[in-house]
């Protein structure tokens, strides 16, 4: 079955991000989701679908219900990390076809910045690793480095080159907090987290939520806000740990991205623009390789000299990512919002001009789950 053009998403929103001022996680998710549902011009009660996932309550979606005084005859709390909410896109529109709902809606949120900074995670103890002083997530994408770095020849200069491009970006962003450049020499001489990756190589911890309604293509024929289809999408996973992920330097995501690709008929030249999980430096160089950006072990050499700033040619994370924008614990939702606004055309002085195609990609754990997603403003 193929979700191709069945599906739109009419409503997108973020919550307050950075600090959340008080509020609570389920508190950010109603915050995103009613600025969404006036986006789409639907109300609360319109909602017969939701999809959620959270590091901070086991059942959300039941959470999210009864703070909501919503009830939906179709929930899915699924979760495989950070990419929970791409995958999400590809569960609802199945749903809205199967007839099982018919008003969507995907919310996220979180304080990690108002917890201390801490990472708050429902991640279990990990017997094989831990023992060791593995830190969560961080050894293991050092690890993930340095193989990378040993088998390709992949310096630190060229992943800096990532956080650098995201800077950038952020910098056209007026809600990023920090509105200052940021060089290669910067990256490399700021601290060393988990070798071979520094400060400046790690994503933001901020607070934030966002949320988006996905409706059929019918009933967005309907709604005042300006739809965007979902063309494709694909979802794939092989391990849970760092130590059963069998190749460090090669994930899924070349399996979800070709899944995508060929239901939305689709390559990699195609998209306008392009939003990978940038949790670190080198999980976003890593996801550029696997969806077909560049060959195995290129993503070094493709990164440089500005190709995917602002005025390179490839525009990736035109936010600022989560490395120089937002970070609330799972990024999948941010890349998308930031799709949807290159779509809409309501990306300000970041927005890239006509852009008509979208590329989301989203990673869960660490390089485990992976969800692509194919956005257009224009009907397959």
């Amino acid at each position: 079955m193929s979700i191709r053009d069945t599906v739109a998403i009419v409503g997108a929103a973020e919550s307050d991000v950075w600090e959340s001022q008080g509020r609570s996680p389920i508190g950010l998710m109603a915050q995103a989701i009613k600025r969404a549902l006036d986006d789409a011009g639907l109300r609360k009660d319109d909602v017969d679908g939701l999809f959620t996932a959270s590091s901070y309550y086991h059942m959300p979606a039941l959470n999210l219900s009864e703070y909501l005084k919503i009830f939906p005859r179709y929930v899915d709390s699924t979760t495989i990390g950070g990419c929970s909410f791409v995958s999400h896109i590809q569960h609802a529109a199945a749903a809205i076809q199967a007839g099982l709902c018919e008003v969507a809606v995907i919310a996220y949120g979180s304080t990690q910045r108002s917890d201390r900074g801490k990472l708050v995670s429902m991640a279990e103890w990990l017997p094989y690793e831990e023992p060791y002083g593995l830190q969560h997530p961080i050894s293991s994408f050092g690890m993930i480095a340095h193989r990378h770095m040993a088998e390709y020849g992949t310096t630190s200069e060229q992943l800096a080159e990532i956080a650098v491009s995201a800077r950038q970006w952020a910098m056209k962003n007026p809600k990023a907090p920090y509105p200052r450049p940021l060089t290669v020499e910067d990256v490399v001489s700021s601290r060393m987290v988990s070798s071979p990756l520094h400060k400046f190589d790690c994503c933001l911890v901020t607070d934030g939520g966002g949320a988006m309604v996905i409706t059929s293509v019918d009933r967005a024929k309907d709604l005042n806000s300006k739809p965007i289809y979902v063309l494709g999408a694909g979802e794939a996973a092989n391990h849970r740990n760092i130590l059963g992920m069998d190749d460090l330097t090669t994930t899924e995501a070349v399996s979800s991205s070709q899944r995508a690709y060929a239901m939305a008929g689709v390559g990699p030249a195609d998209f306008d623009t392009v939003h990978v999980y940038d949790a670190f430096t080198i999980s976003a160089l890593i996801q550029l390789e696997d969806l077909g950006f560049c060959k195995k072990g290129e993503g070094g050499s493709f990164v440089e000299n500005g190709r995917i700033a602002p005025g390179g040619e490839l525009p990736v994370n035109t936010n600022g990512g989560g490395l120089s924008y937002c970070h609330p614990g799972m990024l999948s939702m941010f890349l998308l919002l930031e799709a949807v606004a290159q779509l809409r055309d309501e990306a300000g002085e970041r927005q890239i001009p006509d852009a008509q195609l979208s590329l989301v990609h989203g990673m869960g754990g660490a390089l485990a789950g992976h969800a692509t997603a194919v956005l257009s403003n224009r009907r397959g």
